[in-house]
């Protein structure tokens, strides 16, 4: 059987200049999952449609925050380094990745992208926009769970884990706040009601969570289904 192609995009290095840099577990995670992990270095738009054109799914990878002007915002003053070489490559991607119906599933950073390909916007600093909320950025392992989530019941996440609450890994300040266009929220923190997962009813599979499922890919749990359901559905 002929494994499927799996785009999975790239950060830059914020320690070395001119450097792109990517965890392996993203690249496992794909790879246990059956497809073929091809990843994807920011290029100009007019290349994109020959990227698409190589892949059958797709994994938007982790990173630093978005350019808030691309949603309509000014900088935050808690605002994170941004690369928006980056940025409207991931946006580019997505949006024509969206209009191929191809499979996606969009992690962190990606989820955000996700939203705000499709219109949304951006909670830019969860710490000081957020009553109440918990730390979703700890100083952790990157497997071990820090919070626990509420899964929406008849969303495609509640039928992949098959539960409707699961404890997650948690490295980012910024949120969904302004669905985009065609998307429901699928997951939200049981801790301060922060959007943790988003994802696009009637499409294939497309599916943003804001937690980092790769960083099991050799600790167990539950999370690989999610790599599996994207390499079926970008096999299928």
């Amino acid at each position: 059987m002929t494994r499927p192609v799996v785009g999975v995009t790239i950060a830059y290095d914020q320690r070395r200049a001119g450097v792109y840099s990517l965890r392996q577990d993203y690249v496992r995670s794909v790879e246990r999952a059956g497809a073929v992990p091809l990843v994807l270095a920011p290029v100009v738009a007019e290349l994109v449609p020959e990227l698409l054109a190589r892949v059958q799914g797709l994994v938007l990878t982790g990173g630093t925050d978005l350019d808030p002007t691309l949603y309509g915002e000014q900088p935050d003053p808690k605002l994170g380094e941004v690369f928006r070489e980056r940025d409207d490559f991931e946006l580019e991607l997505t949006r024509q990745a969206l209009a191929r119906d191809l499979p996606l599933l969009a992690i962190c950073r990606g989820c955000q992208v996700l939203n705000v390909a499709t219109g949304g916007t951006l909670v830019q600093d969860i710490a000081s926009h957020v009553a109440g909320a918990a730390d979703h950025d700890p100083e952790r392992e990157r497997w071990e769970t820090t919070h626990d989530v509420r899964l929406l019941p008849g969303t495609l996440l509640a039928r992949l884990l098959e539960t409707d609450r699961v404890a997650v890994n948690s490295f980012h300040h910024q949120a969904v706040k302004e669905l985009g266009h065609g998307l429901v929220v699928s997951a939200r923190s049981a801790a301060d009601d922060v959007v943790e997962a988003i994802e696009a009813p009637g499409r294939r599979f497309t599916l943003g969570i804001q937690w980092h499922p790769e960083g099991f890919w050799n600790q167990g749990g539950n999370f690989q289904v999610l790599f599996d359901a994207l390499s079926g559905e970008a096999r299928a």
